[in-house]
């Protein structure tokens, strides 16, 4: 229990009493976009700065490589079918891991410019591929390749795997960041953080209202302080788990913060998992955190999640 902060009663049937967090691996340089492979028993996460991608293992807790030489992976999904769908920060494209292991490069390009550098990705029950594209890896050298930036400016992308066909669907947003969509897909919701580079822009969540392949109107659903949303997840309830500088916030679909998990590094990103999806996992600047909730994730992918 001493890893949650109970601030409203609704929290409480959310948590286990006897449930703690537990630390699964650190020795990370920034740890982003993990993604459970259910029919590996394995989480699989990205560690920015180095380029790499890594493994853990549910049944024996050993962690390995699961895949170097990238350039600065980010944010992670599955589609429909259990393929791994991932940013590639430095790369500055979405790629497709087809299960075969070869590679597919989804998105590179927009408007006859390089993207900026892709950061979090969704897969909607349709298979279109939902991401945002800031500009965080293409400011420094640490987390991506500096460069020019050749986009207009840094927005929501929506792909359609089947013609190719990219489209903004939003454009009006500092930096848009981690998104996912409720269990109903109604709504996408999308952390802006560009209060990270400039501490006079956004730090919080907008929810937009998904019109088939387009967004429509959109409000503030929530500020997140300290720090800046990042990464979230839907449990099946609509309780929204998002980042934040001190640890997991937990909102309801309202927006009202009713609880938090407390985690001693600043968290980028989590998901759910676990045989029965009643374990939150969280990246946490260098370390790899889980604990065990009262409440299970929204599966957005294929049974093999």
């Amino acid at each position: 229990m001493d890893c949650f902060e109970i601030l409203d009663p609704r929290f409480a049937r959310l948590i286990d009493p006897v449930a703690f967090l537990e630390k699964l691996h650190g020795e990370n340089r920034w740890a982003e976009g993990p993604v459970w492979f259910g029919d590996l028993r394995c989480l699989v996460w990205s560690d920015i700065p180095n380029d790499r991608m890594l493994k853990w293992e549910e049944e024996t807790g050993a962690v390995s490589l699961f895949r170097g030489g990238m350039e600065n992976p980010n944010g992670s999904t599955r589609d429909r079918q259990g393929r791994l769908v991932t940013c590639e920060q430095g790369g500055r494209r979405v790629l497709r891991t087809e299960m075969d292991g070869t590679v597919t490069v989804l998105a590179d390009r927009h408007a006859d410019g390089r993207l900026n550098s892709p950061n979090d990705v969704v897969v909607k029950s349709d298979g279109s591929v939902w991401f945002t594209d800031p500009n965080y890896g293409i400011i420094s050298d640490y987390v991506g390749r500096k460069a020019a930036q050749e986009q207009s400016g840094c927005h929501v992308f929506r792909l359609d795997p089947a013609t190719g066909e990219l489209t903004v669907v939003v454009d009006n947003m500092d930096m848009p960041n981690g998104l996912a969509f409720s269990p109903d897909e109604s709504t996408l919701y999308i952390a802006d953080s560009g209060w990270l580079t400039d501490r006079s822009a956004p730090h919080h969540l907008r929810a937009f209202d998904v019109e088939g392949d387009k967004l429509g109107a959109s409000r503030v659903l929530a500020e997140i302080s300290p720090g800046i949303p990042d990464g979230l997840r839907v449990d099946v309830e609509g309780h929204l788990w998002v980042s934040a500088w001190d640890g997991v916030h937990c909102l309801t679909p309202n927006g009202e913060l009713i609880g938090k998990i407390k985690v001693p590094e600043v968290v980028a990103n989590l998901c759910f998992g676990g045989p029965r999806y009643n374990r939150l996992f969280i990246t946490a600047t260098t370390g790899i955190y889980s604990v065990f909730l009262n409440t299970t994730g929204v599966r957005y992918a294929s049974v093999l999640n």
